[in-house]
Order: C-alpha cells, then structure tokens, then sequence
C-alpha cells in the first residue's frame, strides 16, 4: 500500500495525469478513427495502469489481467455482429495499459515515447500499408539481413586487432559496415518515398545511396531521350554528386567528430560552389523539367555487397595506415584518391576510423576525405561520357565537376597550411 510520505502528493498527481494524458492521446486516433474503444476507454487503461502501481505492485497483474478480459469482450462483441476482430486496437489497448504501469512507477520520458509512438503507429496505417505493399522480396530480405548483421554477427566478433600490426580489428571494422549499410537503407527507403517526383529530385536523393549509379541511370536517359534531357540530366547528375558530399560529411562526422571542423568548410564550399553552377547553367537552359522519373537503384544492402564494402573497407584502412607510416601524409591522400575512386563511401569511412584510433592526425583524415569525394565527383564525367555518348553533356559535367573539386582543393590546402604553421602538422 501507498504511504503519503513515501508518494508525496504532487508525485502521484502528476504520475497519474501523465497516465491519462497519453491514453486519451492515444485514444484520439481511435475516437476519430470511429472505433468502440476512443477517447474514454483509452484514458481509463492508461489511468488503471498507473493506479495498480499506486496501490501496490501486485495490483499491476491484476489490472493487466481485467484489460486483457476487456480486449476479449471488446472482440467477441465485434465477430458476433460479423465484423473482423479489433487487433490492432486491442494491442494498443495493452501497450497503454504497460504505459499506465510505467507512469504509476515514476517514469515520464519512456511513456511520453511510447504513447507518441503508439499514437503515430495507428495514424499512419494508411502510409505504412501502402510503403509496405511497394515492397520487393529483395528489399524485405535486405532489412532482414541488416538486423542479422547488427545483432547477430557484430557481438560474436573479436574486438582485438588479429594481425601483428594492428591494423585490423573486426568490430571496428564491422560496426563501420553496418553503420554505411544503416546510412544507405535509410536513403534509399527516401528516395523510394520521395525520389519519383521529377529528375532533379530523384538524382539527388538516387546520390544519398549511389552517386555514380544516379549518374549512370540519367545518363542512360539522356541515351534514350537524346538532347532535350540534357539540361535536366546534367542538374540531376551535379545534384547527386552535392548529396555524395554531404553524406561524406555526415559519415565523418558520426564516426570522427573531431574531423568535422576540418571537412566541414570544405564540403560547404564545394556544395555552394555546385549551387552557384546549378543556378547559373538553369538561367540558360529552358529545357521542360519531366514530372516524373523513375531511377533505377536496387536495394543498397545485401550480404555480397556488406563483404565486399567490409573488405575493401579494410583494404583502405590497412593501406592508408602502412602508407602514413612509411610515406607520410603524401602516401595517405593517394591511397584516399585511389579509394575514392572504387568507392568514397569505404575510403572517407577509413579515413574516419583511422583518425579515431590515433594512426593520423584529423586534418590529415579530412583532407583523405575530401580527396576521396573528388575522386568520386571526377569519374562521373568519364562514366558519363561513356554511357550517353553527348559531348554537351560531358563537357558541361567536366568543366562544373572540375570547377567543384578546384574550390574543395584550394581550401583544403589552405586550411592545411594555415593550421600546419600552427600546430605543426607535415
């Protein structure tokens, strides 16, 4: 039983006020949604939770016992006069009533998250089946494998260096791949959301997963459609290579936050500067933007392509670490190019990891970084070149991507210098 001086009475008027607020928080959905149990029977569940706790956690068995009868006549009631049975509204009536239990505890931020959470479930039923009805076997199977990954293989990993040189260390290396892999599946189910809604947005959404295949799939538009889609395939394309970069900075900033002053100006410049040539190339293109394009990418993640990430992953890493030891900053940007080039994503990642381990200093790491991302933005053209066959397009692609990469490496070198004379860095 409860004591006044163990519950003061603020304590347990809060507690309770907080148990009926999130059910009828919850109960709205279902009032407006024109279901039996709305607003009042929300609020009761979540107000019977949180006073079994009050007078005694005994109590709490026999209150979620009294819900779950009422779930059992709230069914039997709907099937006897031939309708479906109310599961999703009888599971929410359970959650709220754990949720009632929770703020009868003295808990205030794991129910506010519950019950708002509860609330979204039932509210977005109609998003949430129509984006799960889009699904592919292959994209199932992908969101599958990646909680496999994350859950299953990363604890059972070493999490010591194998080698004698300490340059590979499975779970570092491994929660890397899964956290690319997390990065990328959240793009990609963007721009499965959202990406169909012209081609400037689709490529640059299409560039949060896959820059060089976005480029690839416009330029086997402008292929197909000839010189009327070459305005907007070419601000498609440089709209891709702009997502590249910030998802670079944001992958350096998660896994090397003391590499995010240094990456950050230059990524910013080199945006601005993709912008400016956007802006500039539109006030001299009038070509009619489609309403609608659909861009061919494939789910980011299966297992083929976590090895192949991993490996190469370590390749990098193991080659910018003997390269820093034995040729100096120097020796690491080239591998950071060469990297790059195969794949930004593993090289900026590696030069991530590299930093936070102390094998190099972070303004080196950044500078690997920005190298890898020009590296990434240069081959477009080539790519380009090579699929569409359109000398305009290539040439308008070049001379913006160059431009682009000319102002990230000017910075960069500046901001090397200036803060070499300043802490010595070689």
């Amino acid at each position: 039983m409860i004591q006044s001086a163990q519950w003061p009475y603020s304590a347990v008027l809060q507690r309770v006020l907080l148990s009926v607020a999130l059910g009828v928080f919850v109960g709205l959905e279902r009032e407006w949604r024109g279901k039996e149990a709305g607003v009042r029977t929300f609020g009761f569940v979540g107000l019977l939770g949180c006073i079994s706790v009050l007078m005694g956690k005994e109590y709490s068995l026999l209150a979620l016992a009294l819900i779950g009868i009422l779930v059992v006549f709230l069914n039997w009631q709907r099937m006897d006069t031939n309708h479906t049975a109310e599961l999703t509204t009888s599971v929410a009536l359970l959650v709220t009533g754990f949720n009632g239990v929770l703020c009868g505890l003295g808990h205030t931020f794991a129910p506010a998250v519950i019950g708002i959470g509860t609330a979204s479930l039932l509210a977005w039923k109609e998003s949430l089946s129509e984006f799960s009805a889009g699904l592919t076997k292959q994209e199932v199977r992908s969101a599958i494998l990646l909680a496999v990954i994350a859950f299953i293989v990363y604890p059972v990993l070493p999490a010591h260096p194998l080698d004698p040189w300490g340059l590979v260390e499975p779970r570092v290396a491994w929660a890397t791949v899964i956290m690319i892999a997390g990065i990328g599946f959240v793009n990609y189910i963007l721009w499965k959301l959202f990406g169909k809604r012209g081609m400037e947005i689709s490529g640059f959404l299409g560039g949060l997963v896959n820059s060089t295949v976005a480029a690839a799939e416009l330029a086997v538009r402008v292929k197909e459609a000839g010189a009327s889609l070459i305005g907007t395939a070419y601000r498609g394309i440089v709209l891709a290579n702009a997502a590249m970069l910030i998802r670079n900075g944001v992958i350096m900033g998660i896994l090397a936050l003391s590499t995010l002053g240094y990456v950050a100006l230059p990524l910013t410049v080199m945006i601005l500067v993709c912008a400016i040539m956007l802006w500039w190339r539109k006030t001299h293109d009038n070509e009619v933007i489609e309403k609608e394009f659909n861009l061919k990418i494939s789910s980011p993640f299966s297992l083929w392509g976590a090895l192949k990430f991993g490996l190469l992953f370590v390749i990098i890493q193991a080659a910018g670490v003997l390269s820093q030891r034995y040729l100096g900053s120097l020796g690491f940007y080239a591998i950071s190019l060469i990297g790059g080039i195969v794949s930004s994503t593993s090289a900026v990642a590696s030069a991530a990891v590299l930093t936070t381990r102390g094998d190099i200093p972070s303004i080196v790491a950044a500078n690997g970084a920005i190298l890898a991302s020009i590296a990434s933005l240069l081959i477009d053209p080539v790519l380009v070149s090579r699929v569409a066959g359109n000398k305009l397009l290539t040439r308008r692609l070049t001379t913006t991507l160059v431009v682009v990469a000319l102002a990230g490496v000017a910075v960069a070198a500046i901001q090397t210098v200036v803060l070499g004379t300043i802490i010595g860095i070689r």
